[in-house]
């Protein structure tokens, strides 16, 4: 019996020995690759190194977002939703506010755990107590009439597609898009 125990052990010591070599193998080809990439990426860096912009259009469109729709005089701000079908028809909403796609959440969908098996992100419920990944839903949006407080929402796709203004569009196209909420344009002007 200890015959046979010390050569169960002998073969598992061996094994372990020959998986730990291969890892170390593995990781020793990974590393020599890691090495190439960053000396490839060093090299790029010292012949071209990158432009450092004096100033981003990027930001400045960021920061007059923010003016229009996330400052305190903008609560109650009204968005005109102009609708395009397949068609090429045009019709639209009024909402108080912007529409919110069903992606945009309120809350976290994960919270973080650590236990035995690691670190795992555990979904939680949304606000109403059901869980949902959102696939499939950034496509729907939805909102309230600017005038009535009426729910309404939209889904996108199939050759239909949405234009934002924070005020009433003037092109031909959209000045005669027909109403499809309870608002008309004419219900919110002053």
């Amino acid at each position: 019996m200890k015959r046979i125990s010390r050569a169960a052990l002998a073969v598992a010591a061996v094994l372990l020995v020959g998986f730990g070599a291969v890892a170390c193998e593995d990781d020793s080809s990974q590393e020599t690759e890691t090495r190439a990439k960053e000396k490839g990426y060093d090299k790029l860096v010292a012949n071209q190194p990158i432009e450092v912009p004096e100033y981003s259009t990027t930001r400045e469109t960021i920061n007059r977002w923010i003016k229009t729709w996330g400052k305190a005089g903008s609560k109650g701000k009204l968005s005109y939703v102009y609708l395009q079908n397949a068609k090429g028809e045009y019709g639209y909403f009024v909402l108080k506010g912007l529409p919110v796609s069903y992606c945009a959440l309120g809350t976290p969908p994960t919270k973080t755990k650590t236990g035995a098996n690691g670190i795992v992100n555990v979904p939680l419920p949304e606000m109403d107590g059901t869980y949902s990944d959102g696939a499939g839903t950034c496509n729907t949006y939805y909102g309230f009439d600017a005038t009535t407080g009426a729910y309404l929402e939209f889904t996108l796709g199939m050759n239909q597609s949405f234009f934002l203004f924070d005020q009433p569009a003037t092109l031909p196209e959209f000045t005669s898009a027909s109403q499809m909420g309870p608002s008309s344009i004419e219900d919110v002007t002053p």
